[in-house]
């Protein structure tokens, strides 16, 4: 069998990761959920906060070295400079273990000083139970991007997963034993207060996502073990010098654009926490307890995004491909039709989220239900801001496309810029509080999406009409989010003497069909998808024929 037939495709590759991100997602939906509801709105802050500033130091670490360690490889594996190759990946291992030992260490023994400048001084247990990940997160990276580099997404997509279980597996099951421990020792009115407890219960959740990385490391170190490529070549690799300064030439200006809203997030969370504490008097507790509810229906915003954009996304490589071979009306027309699909996706979720808000907090932590009724006005906003993130995500894909790698990076810093602004005059204004985050938010998308669709607009070798793209999609939006609102509200009332959360549940469900149906009808009858918006899609061609679409 030839080299070339060995190799994976690169759209078949890209299907490969494209299917292992939908089933992270599945998994990730099936373990938030249910530990929202474990942990609570306070214990839900301390796990937040050790999750961002774990995506720091992991951004820093792995967010454009991978990319540039899969292009070097991509290349010499392509030119046949096998020992060049090998060379790549031994130069590079010593880089990411420096940076993932250094990141461990700076989380374990600085657990408290770092929790203590982001104004949550009880999470200090969540960011050492987390730090080990930081290490084992840096070595797989290196060895995805080498695999990926070979044209092998296989193992990348397998130990995507495998870490996934491993935290849907132990992290959730770690977590309500230590609930279960700590109340039956007698602190159950402390947890209630979250005083204390709470810590170590966000500690064992987060657990798991170290276990997973410690064990998908264990699986890619034993996969290079058993695949160790030993093809014969002649050719003298450069020095690891040259070859180290080639990996940070080329990832370092992808780290800094990827961070940029890593750091913002890390930044806002102090800000949200120190106004309410420092602008408003409250408790740390207290503070962080309002945080809480946010971060619920962020959760919802973060989940639904994650689900809408890689169906766009799988289209932007035949935009590439097509810029390529010089065929601009080629990558026009696939540009567009991302922009369709994505306004068919991400409009009716933002809408259905916003217009259902509540019912559907209420429906997803039947076991925090002062949290689930505080956070549903967050999500109501929040919900509008989906619809920008996803928005955002695509243009950036398509601004990189078209070789702007630079804009994404100014847009997300302007929109940062934005958040942290907006949320310290309206989280510190006694009038409103913790609802000024949502509104911070959706201001901070509304800003990046404004830009990039500009950007877009300008540097498109043919012009996208924008109003033809989103015109039809927001109408049909709006006539299905109203299905769906007096669906729900009707049947909330006629069930209004039965068990509160089932008669809520049955309303929810009912809404959401209603509203599905309603937008099912419109996109056939508006003429809403075309066959071209989905024939490069994994599964589009049976979509075509059954939709009958043209």
């Amino acid at each position: 069998m030839s080299e070339q037939s060995k190799k994976q495709s690169f759209l078949g590759g890209a299907a490969i990761l494209a299917g292992a991100v939908a089933v992270v997602k599945v998994i990730g939906a099936l373990y938030k959920l249910p530990l929202n509801n474990i942990l609570g709105d306070v214990g839900k802050t301390y796990f937040q906060t050790a999750y961002e500033i774990y995506n720091v130091l992991l951004t820093v670490s792995t967010a454009g070295l991978p990319l540039a360690i899969s292009k070097l490889t991509s290349q010499a594996h392509a030119r046949g400079r096998e020992n060049e190759k090998r060379k790549i990946f031994r130069t590079a291992i010593w880089l990411f273990f420096a940076l993932g030992l250094i990141g461990s260490c700076l989380m374990f023994f600085g657990a408290q000083g770092l929790a203590d400048f982001q104004r949550n001084s009880m999470a200090a247990a969540p960011i050492r139970a987390l730090a080990p990940a930081v290490f084992c997160v840096c070595l797989l990276a290196c060895m995805r991007g080498y695999t990926q580099g070979q044209g092998n997404m296989g193992p990348t997509a397998v130990s995507q997963v495998l870490e996934a279980l491993c935290k849907l597996g132990v992290g959730l099951p770690l977590a309500w034993y230590i609930l279960k421990k700590t109340q039956e020792a007698g602190n159950a009115a402390q947890l209630a207060a979250g005083s204390d407890g709470m810590e170590n219960v966000a500690a064992g959740a987060i657990f798991g996502v170290t276990v997973g990385t410690i064990l998908s490391m264990v699986f890619l170190i034993l996969y290079l073990l058993r695949h160790r490529d030993n093809t014969p070549s002649d050719d003298v690799p450069r020095s690891s010098g040259y070859l180290l300064r080639r990996i940070l030439a080329i990832g370092v200006p992808i780290t800094l654009g990827n961070c940029a809203m890593s750091i913002i997030t890390m930044i806002d969370t102090k800000i949200i926490l120190g106004r309410l504490q420092s602008g408003l008097g409250l408790t740390e507790v207290a503070a962080s307890a309002l945080k809480g509810q946010y971060s619920y229906a962020m959760d919802m915003l973060n989940m639904v995004a994650s689900f809408v954009y890689p169906v766009t996304m799988s289209l932007i490589p035949f935009a590439a491909a097509a810029l390529a071979q010089g065929d601009k009306r080629g990558a026009s027309r696939t540009v567009n039709s991302a922009f369709r699909v994505l306004a068919l996706l991400a409009l009716p979720a933002g809408v259905g989220l916003s217009v259902l808000s509540t019912p559907i907090m209420v429906l997803v932590l039947p076991a925090q239900r002062e949290g689930a009724l505080a956070a549903g006005p967050h999500l109501k906003i929040l919900g509008i801001a989906c619809i920008f993130v996803c928005l955002m995500i695509l243009t950036n894909a398509i601004l990189q496309t078209y070789g702007k790698e630079h804009l994404p990076i100014l847009t997300v810093i302007v929109g940062g810029v934005v958040k942290i602004v907006m949320n310290y005059i309206l989280v510190g204004n006694p009038n409103i509080g913790i609802n000024g985050a949502p509104w911070s938010t959706l201001c901070c998308y509304g800003v990046i999406a404004g830009l990039n669709l500009f950007f877009v607009w300008k540097y498109s070798p043919r012009k996208p009409h924008y109003f033809r793209l989103f015109a039809r999609p927001v109408f049909a939006s709006a006539l299905m989010g109203l299905a769906a609102w007096a669906v729900c509200s009707l049947v909330g009332k006629l069930l209004s003497g039965h068990s509160a959360y089932g008669a809520n549940a049955i309303a929810t469900l009912c809404g959401i069909l209603a509203g599905v149906a309603v937008y099912g009808v419109l996109v056939i009858a508006l003429g809403l998808l075309r066959a071209d918006d989905v024939r490069n899609i994994r599964g589009g061609q049976k979509l075509i024929r059954l939709l009958h679409l043209r």
